[in-house]
């Protein structure tokens, strides 16, 4: 934990991920594609809930803002539910947040934090939390790529989903190398939406719980 934590806080650049961590993206297509085949179908009710979770946020934003702990309890506690990650075999831990900021318009400094859920010590959940939903997700790749090479087994695969609440994307680490996936969005109606962000969940957790089915 305090190894991961001395890490993130003074890694914010990719450059200094691969300068400090040794970790490249890679250049091979096939490198990560456990975010696009094989993914396990979604039934009625859980179609039906995601565009509940989507009409939630809709409406939370409404006045362009969200306050902190909105985020987690509109959208992403939701997603976890339905993955089953609140369920057996499964079990969370958490790191300690690392605060960013990014200058927003007229000089103005926007301040917020990133918070890490790890699953079975293999899945990092970070939420990007702010006042304001201006945080790039670009912001949090290097500190999660940070917690995820602290862990003493770097030649299993390793995987981590990026969220500010309103897109959500997917990294895995292998060895010295790291993949990203596309960007969904909570607000889109088409293919890169919650139905595949929760479809990603549940075959990454299966993945991570030794079940390959």
């Amino acid at each position: 934990m305090t190894r991961s934590l001395a890490i993130a806080e003074d890694i914010t650049t990719f450059r200094q991920v691969q300068e400090k961590l040794g970790l490249t993206l890679s250049e091979d297509s096939e490198f990560f594609t456990e975010w696009m085949a094989e993914l396990p179908e979604l039934d009625e009710a859980e179609q039906t809930r995601l565009a509940q979770v989507q009409n939630n946020y809709l409406y939370q934003i409404s006045d362009g803002i969200l306050l902190e702990e909105t985020i987690k309890m509109v959208v992403l506690s939701p997603l976890l539910e339905l993955a089953g990650f609140y369920q057996a075999p499964y079990k969370f831990s958490t790191e300690v947040s690392v605060d960013i900021e990014a200058q927003g318009d007229n000089d103005e400094v926007l301040r917020g934090r990133i918070d890490a859920l790890v699953l079975q010590q293999k899945l990092w959940i970070v939420l990007i939390e702010a006042k304001k939903t201006t945080f790039d997700l670009e912001l949090a790749i290097p500190q999660t790529l940070s917690y995820m090479a602290a862990h003493p087994e770097l030649e299993q695969p390793l995987y981590g989903m990026v969220t500010n609440g309103s897109s959500h994307l997917f990294i895995k680490t292998l060895g010295k190398q790291y993949g990203i996936s596309d960007i969904f969005s909570t607000r889109s109606q088409y293919r890169y939406n919650l139905n595949e962000v929760l479809k990603i969940l549940k075959h990454l957790g299966r993945l991570v719980a030794g079940d390959k089915t």
